[in-house]
Parts: C-alpha cells; sequence; structure tokens
C-alpha cells in the first residue's frame, strides 16, 4: 500500500476511497495535486475543520501538492450536506472577510515555503461568477440525473423529513462537481478529500471528470469525528472551539485538548497531532494526565506556536495551584469607572464572558462552583468591591476547568 495512504488509514482518517488500488498506484508513481474545499459562512473554522486541515498537512508531509478551494461561488447557495435547512445567505463582502480570515487560519498549519508543496489557493467564485446558464446546462448539466441526485444522502434526508430543499441547494452538488472538474483542467489536480457527507458530491465529481475529459480522478473521505460523550467535534456546551484567537484565546484552546474525555486521547494523539504512530504506541500506557498535557501542548504548538502552548500549560498550572493570580491566565479588563467600587458577583460573571445566563450563574453558586482568589463564593447578592483586588486583579473560577484574571483598568 502506499505511504500516504497507509499513514492516512493509520492515523484514523480514512473512511472510503473510490478505486483506492489505482489510487495507490498513481501515488507511488508521482506526486499529485489533491484538494480541499472550505466554506465561507463564518469568519473563522472550528476544530470540527481540523481534521480536514490535518488531511492537508499529511500531503505535504508525502510531497503532494495541497490546493485549498475557498468557497466564494458555493457559499452564495449552501451546501444542503448534513443541513436540515436552508442556511442564511451571506453579502458578498461577508464572504470576502471571511475568505481572508479562513486563509489566513489555514496559512499557519500549512508549510508556506517549499515551493514544490506550497499550498495553491482558489476561489471558486472566479469561475463560477462568469458561468452561462445554458452553455452550463447543455455541457455539465446533461451528465447528471435526477434519478441519482435524489439518492445521495443530503437529498434524500431532507425529502425523507418532508423539509424543503431549494432548487438553489439542488444544484450544489453539480457545482462541486464541477470544481473537481475546473482543478482537474487548470491545475492536474486528481484527488479531492472530504468528510464522509462529501461522498455523493466527490463521485459526481470523478464521473463528471471521466464522461467529460476520459481522465480518472479519485475521493477520498474522511469519518465524522465525535467526542466519546456523543457530542459532535466543534461544539462545547460553551460554544464553538474556534481556530482564530480573536475568538478564542491560546488558553482556552489549550484548555479544551486538555479537558478531553479519557477515552479520546490516544485517538485525537494519532488524528489532531503530528506525533508519529510508534511514539504514540510507546507512550499510550502513561499516565493519563501528562498525555492530556502532551496532547494539548502539540495541538496548541500547531495552531498558536510553542510559546503560547508552554504559556497555557503554565497558567493551567498556576489556576490549579491556588498559589497566585496566574500571570499567564486569559484577562479580562473591566474600567475602573464602569466598577464604581461595587459590583454584584453575577454581573462580574457576565462581564468576564464565562457565563452568559443569570439562573445559571446562581445555579453555580448555589453548587459551590464559583470561587474568587481561590475561595469560594456561596452569597449570590454578594458586593464585589475593592477588598478582592490584589493590585488592581482578582481571580475568577467558573467550575474546576474555567479560570479568568479579572483587571481594573
Amino acid at each position: 500500500m502506499n505511504k500516504f495512504l497507509k499513514e492516512f488509514k493509520d492515523r484514523g482518517y480514512f473512511y472510503q476511497c473510490t478505486n483506492e488500488d489505482e489510487l495507490s498506484e498513481l501515488l507511488n508513481k508521482e506526486k499529485i495535486k489533491g484538494y480541499i474545499g472550505f466554506d465561507c459562512t463564518a469568519e473563522s473554522l472550528h476544530v470540527g475543520s481540523l481534521l480536514q486541515i490535518m488531511c492537508l498537512r499529511l500531503l505535504q508531509k508525502h510531497g503532494h501538492k495541497p490546493i485549498v478551494l475557498l468557497g466564494g461561488g458555493t457559499t452564495r447557495i449552501g451546501d444542503p450536506s448534513g443541513k436540515d435547512k436552508t442556511r442564511k445567505i451571506l453579502s458578498e463582502q461577508e464572504i470576502n472577510k471571511n475568505i481572508k480570515s479562513i486563509e489566513k487560519i489555514l496559512k499557519k498549519f500549512l508549510d508556506n515555503d517549499n515551493p514544490k508543496i506550497k499550498p495553491i489557493f482558489v476561489n471558486n467564485y472566479s469561475w463560477l461568477k462568469d458561468l452561462n446558464y445554458i452553455s452550463f446546462l447543455r455541457d455539465i448539466g446533461k451528465h447528471f440525473t435526477i434519478n441519482k441526485m435524489l439518492t445521495f444522502e443530503s437529498v434524500k434526508t431532507r425529502l425523507d423529513r418532508e423539509q424543503s430543499l431549494s432548487y438553489m441547494e439542488f444544484n450544489y452538488m453539480i457545482l462541486q462537481a464541477y470544481d473537481f472538474l475546473e482543478l482537474n483542467k487548470k491545475q492536474n489536480c486528481s484527488l479531492q478529500i472530504g468528510g464522509s457527507d462529501q461522498w455523493g458530491n466527490i463521485v459526481n465529481g470523478t464521473e463528471l471528470i471521466k464522461r467529460y475529459s476520459s481522465k480518472h480522478a479519485y475521493g477520498l473521505t474522511t469519518p465524522l469525528i465525535t467526542l466519546a460523550s456523543g457530542a459532535k467535534m466543534g461544539k462545547t456546551e460553551t460554544g464553538a472551539i474556534w481556530l482564530d484567537e480573536k475568538l478564542l484565546s491560546s488558553y482556552d484552546y489549550w484548555q479544551f485538548w486538555r479537558n478531553v474525555d479519557d477515552r479520546d486521547v490516544i485517538k485525537f494523539l494519532k488524528i489532531f497531532t503530528d506525533l508519529s504512530i510508534e511514539e504514540i504506541n510507546q507512550i499510550k500506557d502513561d499516565n493519563i494526565n501528562q498525555l492530556k498535557i502532551k496532547l494539548a501542548n502539540e495541538a496548541t504548538s500547531m495552531l498558536h506556536g510553542k510559546k503560547a502552548a508552554q504559556n497555557s500549560e503554565q497558567a493551567a498550572k498556576e489556576a490549579f495551584s491556588g498559589t497566585s493570580l496566574g500571570s499567564n491566565l486569559p484577562s479580562v479588563k473591566i474600567k475602573k469607572k464602569d466598577f464604581k467600587d461595587k459590583l454584584m458577583i453575577i454581573d462580574l460573571i457576565i462581564l468576564s464572558k464565562l457565563e452568559k445566563s443569570k439562573s445559571e450563574i446562581r445555579r453555580l453558586i448555589q453548587g459551590n462552583a464559583i470561587k474568587l482568589n481561590d475561595k469560594i463564593i456561596s452569597d449570590e447578592k454578594l458586593i464585589i468591591d475593592n477588598q478582592f483586588f490584589k493590585n488592581d486583579y482578582l481571580k475568577l473560577s467558573v467550575g474546576k476547568k474555567r479560570h479568568i484574571k479579572i483587571e481594573l483598568d
């Protein structure tokens, strides 16, 4: 088996492949170009997209050149895969802003210096915006049958639930197949990688290329990654785990990995770090907390750098030791004029953004889950005044895992 495909499987990335033996033979003979598409519906990706990013890194590791398709065109339509309703259509300005932000994030993960494997960034709006509808139907539409399109999971699920599926969304799979054809023609791209929910769209692309030009192209899909709890990767009780530090601090990102379920640690070391399978097998029986710290450091270093990972680990130690306010803890500044020397504990927690709901904060206080400077707070009507601050700082803890430094500005 080809080395890229072997590692793809060993790390738990593999779900399905079109004509695997033929793809393996191609990968053994030459370096190829493979692409992954990202729709730009938000200003940042979250960890739910991280597996796809790791696939791009793996392509580079084995000497292949990744193409990153940023869906400036298809974002205007909306992919029905995995959705139970039509998503909000964004303005052109919003989409362009999201594209720039997402490209910046992706460049942090990828090798941008080696010309042989440097990623190619493309925006499918560049070829979709000027399509002639009549020509498109005649040249591309003739290769698709409604019968087959209705069998794809993304369409079938919506129709089975009697949920509306717009004609606009129904066209998404044709446009994604056309993207693959365009990249095959312009960039000699022969592989598309995507999540398991993209299988139908990817197969459409490989078949379109074969019918249109008699060339061979291949599809490779990854499994849906869920947490041991059954929750979808990327979402937590406190919100999405964003890859943009403006939306989620490096400390909170580190904490996400540090606090994963024991059952997920080895799996995540294989999927979300660059540690070799051999090294992971050697350390898999180590202390589980040390393995979690290893996971957190490796994952955070990849996105935010080693220094941020080290600072986050130190901040966590300081937060749990209770010996200091923790110089490396994430901080929130409150202006002294807004503070006015007196503030209710509930309002302080809302200002910190650790919790949004007053009723939830009351519940946490009743459960002894709120601490100020490592001391339990049991009075929900507590007035916070200057005595709680040491050199204009105080440490606020919500539960065992969320800590923040409140700073008077």
